[in-house]
Formats: structure tokens, sequence, C-alpha cells
């Protein structure tokens, strides 16, 4: 089978524009497969984490790592994280945490970690079709994809509704501190050499600060 003739849609933008939440949506509407790349990201650190495998061994241990990274994605329930199966295991919990995205912030600007995830990610793209969120699908990962969409809002905005996806899971935080480590990612995301976060030439520009999910999936359908 061609794997170009599997329909693909990108969801890319920054943390907290609501990639997540409109992939779901769209993901458990047309009951297509999802790819969350920032969760399989941080899936690799936690499984380096784990083992014990730093960026200076990773190489050698490149066969043993790809044998063993088993990951999958199940949209879940609306409202609800995108669940994260490892080796068949829920381990969401794990990986959606403020450290873990730290640690992985660090680890995806490495080249050797995005040419080892690359092939992880396109595996993804089976059919019935794929919708791929993250910050590089429409630009390098499924740069042939037939529709791209880039979410973007304002900082404040971002950094509530983290606020609000973290009190959910029992964590207190504190907006000032948010609001820097936002600024912070978006600065690494922006000036790294590697897929840095910009939108795709061909990309449909959509902000969402004003928007609910509902509001945001109707407009990608027009332009579906």
């Amino acid at each position: 089978m061609n794997e170009l003739k599997v329909p693909v849609i990108t969801i890319d933008g920054p943390s907290g524009a609501g990639k997540g939440t409109i992939a779901q949506m769209l993901a458990l509407e047309l009951k297509w497969n999802i790819l969350d790349s920032g969760a399989l990201y941080r899936t690799l650190a936690y499984f380096m984490q784990k083992n014990e495998i730093s960026l200076k061994n990773f190489s050698e241990r490149k066969d043993e790592i790809k044998a063993k990274f088993n990951v999958s994605f199940d949209p879940g329930t609306p409202g609800e994280p995108v669940k994260v199966l490892f080796e068949n295991e829920d381990i969401t919990s794990i990986v959606r945490t403020e450290e873990m995205a730290k640690l992985t912030s660090n680890l995806a600007a490495e080249p050797i970690i995005r040419e080892f995830i690359k092939p992880c990610q396109r595996d993804f793209m089976i059919q019935p079709g794929l919708i791929a969120d993250g910050r590089d699908m429409g630009t390098v990962i499924f740069s042939d994809a037939m529709h791209k969409i880039f979410l973007t809002a304002s900082i404040e905005e971002r950094a509530k509704r983290r606020q609000t996806q973290l009190k959910r899971q029992g964590l207190e935080v504190n907006m000032r501190n948010l609001l820097q480590e936002l600024e912070e990612r978006d600065k690494k995301d922006m000036e790294r050499e590697h897929s840095p976060l910009i939108p795709a030439k061909d990309s449909v520009m959509i902000d969402t600060s004003n928007l609910n999910p509902e509001g945001v999936v109707k407009e990608i359908k027009t332009y579906l």
C-alpha cells in the first residue's frame, strides 16, 4: 500500500494552543488514528530515564530501544487527555507531568533523537487516516499531508488552559511561573536549529484565543 494514499491532517502549534483537544475531537469524529507527537517524545524520555540511557550511549543502544519502543495512542474520552500506551500499559499520568515536559524539551532539540523519532511518527500513518498533533507535523514529518492546520493563542490564554489542565490532575501551579515556562518553551521551540516551530506555508492559521473547541473544529471543517 502506498503510504501517501493515507489521508493525514496535521495540527501544529505552541503548547496550550489546543492541539491535543482538537486532534482528539477530530479523531473521534472521523474514527481516524491519532498521533500525539509530544507524548511520543515524552515516552522516549521516560523510557530512557527508566533504563538509564543517556544521549552519550543512545547510538550504541539504538537497536535495543527500537525493539522495545512500542507506543500507541487511544483518543479516549472528550475532556480527558489522549491515552498513551507503552507496551500496552497506560502511562498517561506519568508522561503528562511538568517534570517530564521539561526533561523532554531539552531532549527533543537533539538531532539524534529527532532522527530516531521521525520513522516512529510516520508509522502511525495507517488507514483509514491520521490526525497528527505536534510542532513540526506539517513542515517536516508529514509535509505531504492533505490538510495542515496551525493553531495559535495568546500566551495568557495558553497559560490559563495549562493551569486548568494541571489543576484537574490535582496539581497547584503559580501563574507567573507558568507564563515564564511557556515563554521559555516557545523561544526554545521557535529558535532551535532542527525542525523549529513555524507554520507550514500551505497551512491554515486559526487563533483559538476566543474560540471554544467546538468553534475551532467548526472552522477546520469549513476548510476541509
